[in-house]
């Protein structure tokens, strides 16, 4: 399960920094690239159950499939400002807070041990967004929290979900249609390159279709407090990965927010194991 993990919060790290090497590199624009990025996804997941031996019923849902567009529209335009890193961080803070009181309300316990993570790790966002110079933008961090917002939402579904592949196909395939209307809708301008369309092809086919039916097969297994919380360590990942593939600087104040973070990640991580022993 680690392995699995730790394997889907990679690819949750690409994400952010394929996509933000494509747009601050001027290589497509936000539009085309989540256009190529959910149409990618969609044919990579159908022929992966077409060829699959046991190909289950396709299990359609219509609510998945609008969170996922959102998630994925609101995610590109953010990026058109936002670090890797940084959005990163407001992205899984947004979704740990909506997934932690989601849980809380639907009767997960939070004890003094997990609620003291997760306030640290709150802290830890509230650190980045303080005002400053290095401070983000606030209308496009508004827009990854939305991006955040809806991302919870999808992942609080996949515990209903039956089968990840087959669910992973419908919410992809229903998603296509509504990010290419919105698209049209917005007739932004329209550029690419053969680079910019080989990042989307690579999130949207890899990363973002693979990755979201490993997810599935994850949070069926675990409580929404742990889903929430080990999303935390994307923004680690993905402050790395735009440090070294893209050269975007690591600012004290990420840094900071990063290991404040990570500490509220292991605080809640410890007191999960901890109730699961005294439970045993």
């Amino acid at each position: 399960m680690l392995f699995k993990i730790t394997l889907a919060m990679i690819a949750f790290a690409a994400n952010s920094v394929l996509c933000r090497l494509a747009l601050a590199g001027q290589q497509i624009d936000p539009m085309s690239f989540s256009s190529i990025r959910i149409v990618s996804g969609a044919v990579v997941l159908f022929v992966i159950w077409w060829l699959s031996a046991a190909r289950s019923k396709i299990e359609w849902n219509f609510k998945n499939g609008m969170f996922l567009a959102t998630y994925i529209l609101a995610f590109t335009y953010a990026y058109v400002k936002i670090d890797a890193g940084v959005g990163a961080l407001l992205l899984f803070g947004t979704v740990q807070l909506t997934m932690v009181f989601y849980g809380i309300f639907h009767g997960e316990i939070l004890n003094l041990q997990k609620g003291f993570g997760l306030l640290i790790a709150l802290a830890g966002i509230i650190v980045l967004l303080l005002p400053g110079v290095s401070a983000p933008s606030l209308f496009y961090s508004l827009m990854m929290g939305i991006s955040g917002l809806a991302w919870a939402a999808y992942s609080i579904s996949g515990k209903r979900m039956l089968n990840p592949l087959s669910s992973s196909l419908a919410n992809f395939i229903v998603a296509v249609p509504i990010v290419l209307i919105v698209s049209f809708v917005l007739k932004q301008d329209i550029f690419m390159n053969t680079k910019g369309v080989v990042l989307a092809m690579i999130s949207g086919g890899l990363t973002s279709s693979i990755a979201y039916v490993l997810w599935y097969s994850i949070v069926k297994n675990i409580d929404r407090i742990t889903a929430s919380t080990v999303q935390l360590s994307v923004p680690c990942f993905a402050i790395l990965g735009g440090s070294l593939f893209i050269g975007e600087e690591v600012s004290l104040r990420v840094i900071l927010s990063a290991v404040v973070v990570l500490c509220g990640i292991t605080v809640v991580i410890f007191a999960s194991r901890k109730n699961i022993a005294s439970t045993k």
